[in-house]
């Protein structure tokens, strides 16, 4: 069975669909005091397996995953699995400063006390993975992200923010079947700055299309797509797994030349462009 975290639903539908199994009935309710209460109003007793999905894109994202887990022990599922299409906190994979978190770890704890195992797609360090206690996967759907990109890209040049994104940039080059690889310069500056350097790729008159495991405030992307405008790039089109665009991200990007913003379902919105159930169905079975 699968349950949907209120984040997900969407892709828990899809999910389901593609797994052929019955998608529960949840409901989330809160107390007068703000406190939230997420229960599974179908009978679970009989249940192998429940595949409970859901993004922790806001804080009580993460109680309800939390909830939901134990709702489901408590009717004596067999196996819990836990799918985290996004994880939040998980870009402090350690403490930057005296004194602060490593959130990551800290998320990943309070997540392996309620399950048998882990999913999450495309997580900022795959390292993430080792702070689960039971077994936990990162699942890579960069590749789904060649799929809405047009079929007429001219001489493509596949960019990636910085280096460490330089494998989501070839995974989306070998998908779409053609092109060049390269990357920006990033320098971070502080837990909000970031300093941008250009590469020396040729993009003029060239399509080109960049590439990152999320897209937060769209602050570092619109940068790099100032830089490409500049160079006389013909087209820039901008893709991500995490298409969380908080704030003005949305705008702030499509004032920077963008032709189109493309994302997956691991985060539901505007720019979910192509859905990680198909992917999440092949790691499931």
């Amino acid at each position: 069975m699968i349950v949907s975290g209120s984040s997900s639903q969407s892709l828990a539908a899809s999910l389901a669909a593609a797994l052929s199994e019955p998608l529960a009935d949840v409901s989330v309710s809160h107390f007068p005091d703000g406190e939230l209460l997420a229960a599974i109003e179908d009978g679970l007793a009989s249940v192998e397996r429940a595949v409970i999905v859901a993004a922790t894109v806001s804080s009580d994202d993460h109680l309800e995953l939390l909830q939901l887990q134990d709702a489901a022990r408590e009717a004596g599922v067999g196996e819990v699995v836990t799918v985290l299409p996004y994880m939040g906190y998980a870009r402090q994979d350690r403490a930057f400063e005296a004194g602060q978190p490593v959130s990551a770890r800290a998320v990943a704890r309070a997540v392996s006390t309620g399950t048998d195992r882990v999913l999450t797609v495309n997580p900022h360090e795959r390292a993430v993975c080792d702070f689960f206690d039971p077994p936990a996967t990162a699942v890579d759907a960069a590749p789904a992200l060649a799929e809405p990109l047009p079929a007429d890209l001219d001489d493509p040049v596949f960019l990636s923010p910085d280096a460490g994104a330089v494998d989501i940039a070839e995974a989306v080059r070998d998908a779409h079947g053609g092109g060049t690889v390269d990357y920006f310069e990033k320098t971070r500056r502080s837990g909000t700055e970031v300093e941008i350097a250009p590469s020396d790729v040729a993009v003029a008159d060239r399509d080109v299309v960049v590439v990152d495991d999320i897209i937060a405030t769209g602050g570092t992307m619109s940068e790099a797509v100032a830089v490409l405008e500049s160079r006389g790039a013909a087209r820039t089109f901008v893709g991500c797994v995490h298409p969380l665009l908080a704030g003005a991200a949305y705008t702030r990007l499509s004032r920077a030349g963008v032709e189109a913003i493309y994302g997956t379902d691991t985060i539901e919105g505007p720019a979910s462009a192509v859905s990680v159930a198909p992917i999440l169905a092949d790691a499931l079975e």
